[in-house]
């Protein structure tokens, strides 16, 4: 800001000072933006008030917007700056810009007028609306060609606002001012030099808008131009300024102007085409022009409270981007068309009744936007009430008492307040406003009782509910409101406030803590009961609490004393009598009354018969004489119990030992304190025995049905594998058995040899139910599959084992073994078991047997079948099976048997002679492996 800028102000200030105190009303120049809590004046040195008529007063600042931009410091009698002021927000583009604000004092009411000045500084820079400008110029345009620039916008006014432009660069256009009254800083492009669209087809050029600040600001625009060909005539408008006025609240499509251009040119580039340039108001949303013919018509809303007046820039353009300008002025004429709007700048709900005349209840502004005669305004109120409206200032009412107030005829009034312009027609507002006619305090309040007495029992809840204390007061309203406050006392050396508290609004007195008895069995405090008034009324009275005792403490036991350390005994001499006293138990209970009657019981006791408890006095003697059958170590217990409701009781262990020496005590009494480990470590070791005793069941349980299982299976095998009894007595070296029942002491395997045509003879063969593996030598070695051993099987052969004949015997001679062997009775009936093994030569003579019979079986045969039939596979021939016949291998002898075919075996006598030497032995019952030996012998 500069320094002539600066004295213009302080002196506008001091006239402004001088003014005011010519006219009763304070002024202030400020500038705008001050930063919150400025001082803007001392308006009590001002005024002529002193700081306490401000606060007694209760000083406030009223404004009419209730906009509040100042605020009123009471303790210093300043102003100060509540809100940023922006004056550019607040006035626009009019000046001076001033607040106006009232400076209200009650007891007694007053107010001042306050104008404020808000001063403008540089703070807004020079800006345009558009980002560019653009132009289509004829290259036959002539030298001094005008073209209209948009206008910059700078809010700021005075030497701050716009103040000049400058354009870069200036070698066909120059900048040219048009100073008209009200045309502000409008500026035009002129052209100075002849475009050559051949040189250059677009020209670009910066115009900057700068403003009269310290420092200065400025904003810049580019201008786009599009040089064009053959048109060299611009419009002309026919003036350069119209005139027209619109009333306000003008329908849409109003004419408000016409303007009118005129274009040299001929043909498409005379054609002139109309439209509104400025962008710096609403213009753009209230009127529209007609692009054609030049009308110009109404389309927003026009409102003369808004803006006065308007002003339209108009620009003519021609197909060849050749363009004029003018201007319309626009005034709006004001209709009454706003109701006055009353604003309660102090009210007063409730007043008393002893209010003296003329005290001032509410005080109320009125306005009314409207100019002239419709912005004038009476009020007035309704009549037959004790109340009057005064004028204070223009547009400022006090409605004041006028009369005596009595509440009690008339508590409350609703006071209407209709306000009213003179306009044509009259337009009016109301407001009913509501007063309350309050009550004085004049009686204090009274309990319904001259003092409290109430109870409760100890260890009773914290919050607990005791009773309620009441009292009346005979006022109305606050003044009836009744409060209940706990008077500070001591109780015990504590504030009663620990103890108990009350509701200040119903009087429950509540007990803060729980009580016990045994430590306070009543106290006493006082409670205040008083009133909402002012000053307030109060009474006191006195309340006594007692409490009542409870069953809440158990026996306790003084002697015998109990200790884990040591172990007491009582000494009862075997000589003692009945009656004798062996020790009193002793107990207490400090609850009082029936809680604290005690009675003692004898709970358990080693010998019942021998002890008793006195009932009353806990006293224990002896019921009959001591006997030498007594246990030296006796135990008893005691239940101690009072006679509460539920009772509680103690109970005590009494050791007494019956003897007549002291070590015989100490030998009996030594493991006493052992008991309870040794009775905790019993229960131990018999839950943990129990659970191993449980698992062992278990697992001999799953033992059992396993061995069962077992031996059920070896039994069905065992029965499958009896029926494939062996049919020929001989033992090959490379065969091996695995279907021997073991009652014999050696193994022997039966082979059974027919030929293709067996199926046909009168032999009965037996189907074995298991099948042996054959295995052969390493010169052919061969093991038959599952399927050739299955078709081995004879097709005739029966599905199941018969029974064996139960008179199939042998007799001991008939039995392989020593000759000379004697037959025991066992032996005889043919059921147990051969106690000797055979002989070498009963082995070689039984051997010699079977290679004949396979000999006389291989004859029969086909040359190289073995015996076999024909559906068995072709590998197995002969000459992969020895001949057993010239090499016999004696089980049990290292001696082997060669068969020569030229020289016949001499060695031992035939099968048939050696059989006919021994005695014939009673016959057997035949099993169905003798069946087929038998029946095989009588068929050869």
């Amino acid at each position: 800001m500069s320094d002539r800028t600066m004295a213009r102000q302080v002196l506008l200030f001091i006239w402004f000072l001088s003014l005011s105190s010519a006219l009763g009303q304070v002024s202030y120049s400020i500038p705008e933006e001050m930063a919150k809590g400025s001082l803007v004046g001392n308006i009590a040195q001002d005024l002529g008030l002193d700081l306490k008529r401000l606060k007694s007063g209760k000083a406030r600042i009223y404004t009419a917007d209730s906009a509040e931009y100042i605020e009123l410091n009471k303790e210093r009698g300043v102003l100060l700056i509540k809100e940023r002021i922006d004056r550019e927000a607040l006035c626009g583009q009019t000046t001076p810009c001033a607040l106006h604000l009232q400076i209200i004092l009650e007891n007694p009411m007053e107010f001042f007028s306050v104008t404020i000045e808000i001063v403008d500084i540089n703070d807004n820079t020079p800006s345009f609306k558009k980002s560019r400008i653009i132009f289509r110029i004829s290259e036959s345009a002539i030298l001094g060609s005008k073209f209209m620039l948009e206008p910059a916008i700078d809010l700021d006014v005075g030497i701050n606002g716009l103040q000049s432009y400058t354009l870069k660069p200036t070698d066909n256009f120059n900048l040219k001012f048009k100073n008209q009254p009200g045309d502000g800083k409008n500026v035009e492009m002129v052209l100075q030099k002849p475009l050559d669209r051949e040189k250059q087809h677009d020209v670009i050029l910066v115009l900057t808008a700068v403003d009269g600040g310290d420092p200065q600001l400025s904003g810049s625009i580019e201008i786009h131009i599009t040089v064009l060909d053959a048109n060299d005539n611009a419009p002309v408008f026919s003036q350069s300024v119209y005139k027209a006025t619109v009333t306000e609240n003008a329908p849409k499509d109003t004419i408000v102007s016409t303007v009118s251009a005129t274009d040299a040119d001929e043909g498409v580039n005379s054609k002139i085409e109309y439209s509104i340039a400025n962008m710096e108001d609403d213009a753009q949303q209230l009127f529209d022009i007609n692009e054609d013919n030049g009308q110009v018509t109404v389309v927003g809303i026009i409102d003369f409270e808004k803006a006065r007046n308007y002003e339209i820039r108009v620009q003519a353009s021609d197909h060849g981007g050749l363009t004029d300008s003018c201007k319309i002025i626009v005034d709006v004429v004001d209709i009454n068309d706003n109701k006055p709007v009353i604003n309660i700048m102090s009210k007063t709900n409730v007043i008393a009744e002893n209010s003296p005349s003329d005290t001032v209840v509410i005080m109320i502004n009125v306005q009314d936007p409207d100019s002239g005669e419709n912005g004038k305004v009476q009020c007035s109120i309704n009549e037959n009430i004790p109340f009057s409206l005064k004028s204070t200032n223009t547009n400022f009412f006090s409605l004041v008492t006028d009369g005596d107030l009595d509440r009690e005829r008339e508590s409350e009034y609703n006071i209407s307040v209709t306000c009213s312009d003179e306009g044509v027609p009259s337009l009016s507002s109301s407001v009913t406003l509501s007063l309350q006619i309050s009550d004085v305090n004049d009686n204090a309040p009274v309990f319904e009782k001259s003092s409290y007495e109430a109870s409760v029992q100890e260890n009773n809840t914290p919050g607990l509910s005791i009773f309620t204390v009441r009292a009346r007061d005979a006022d109305f309203n606050q003044n009836a409101r009744v409060s209940y406050i706990l008077e500070d006392s001591w109780v015990n050396g504590v504030p009663v406030s620990s103890l108990v508290s009350v509701s200040a609004d119903s009087g429950v007195i509540h007990a803060v803590r729980s009580f016990d008895y045994e430590q306070i069995k009543d106290f006493q405090f006082r409670v205040k009961a008083q009133d909402g008034g002012s000053p307030p009324l109060s009474s006191n009275v006195s309340v006594k609490i007692i409490i009542q005792d409870q069953n809440d403490n158990a026996p306790q036991v003084l002697y015998p004393v109990q200790s884990a350390a040591s172990v007491v005994a009582e000494i009862v001499p075997r000589s003692a009598d009945v009656g004798y006293l062996v020790t009193k138990v002793v107990a207490v209970d400090v609850d009082s009354g029936q809680n604290a009657w005690l009675s003692y019981k004898l709970h358990k006791a080693t010998d019942r018969a021998l002890f008793e408890v006195g009932l009353q006095n806990g006293e224990i003697r002896t019921v009959r004489q001591v006997t030498d059958k007594d246990a030296v170590k006796q135990r008893l217990t005691v239940v101690v119990e009072d006679n509460g409701q539920p009772s509680r009781s103690a109970t005590v262990n009494v050791n007494v030992a019956v003897a007549d020496s002291f070590p015989e005590v100490l030998s009996e009494f030594t493991d006493f304190t052992h008991d309870k480990e040794y009775n905790d470590n019993l229960t131990f070791y018999l839950v943990l025995a129990l659970a191993v005793v449980s698992f062992l069941f278990i697992v001999s349980i799953i033992a059992i049905l396993s061995v069962k299982c077992y031996r059920w299976r070896r039994e069905r095998m065992f029965y499958k594998s009896g029926a494939n009894l062996p049919v020929i007595p001989y033992y090959p070296p490379l065969y091996a058995d695995v279907g021997g029942t073991g009652t014999l002491q050696h193994v022997y395997n039966y082979e059974v040899c027919r030929t293709t045509d067996s199926r046909k003879s009168d032999l009965k063969y037996v189907r074995p139910c298991s099948e042996s593996i054959i295995s052969l030598d390493t010169s052919g070695t061969h093991t038959l599959t599952h399927a050739q051993r299955e078709r081995l099987n004879f097709d005739d052969c029966d599905d199941q084992q018969k029974p064996p004949s139960g008179d199939w015997r042998f007799t001991q001679n008939q039995r392989p073994g020593p000759s000379g062997a004697a037959a025991t009775p066992e032996v005889a009936v043919g059921t147990g078991p051969w106690p000797n093994p055979p002989t070498e030569a009963e082995q070689l003579q039984a051997l010699m047997a079977a290679a004949n019979e396979v000999s006389e079986a291989t004859n029969t045969l086909a040359p190289g079948t073995m015996g076999l039939s024909t559906r068995y596979s072709p590998q197995f021939t002969l000459q992969h099976v020895p001949d057993y016949r010239q090499n016999v291998y004696i089980p049990g002898s290292t001696a082997t048997l060669t068969s020569n075919q030229q020289q016949p075996q001499q060695a031992l006598p035939p099968p048939q002679v050696a059989a006919a030497a021994q005695p014939e032995p009673p016959k057997a019952a035949q099993t169905p492996a003798s069946k087929k030996k038998s029946t095989k012998k009588e068929k050869k």
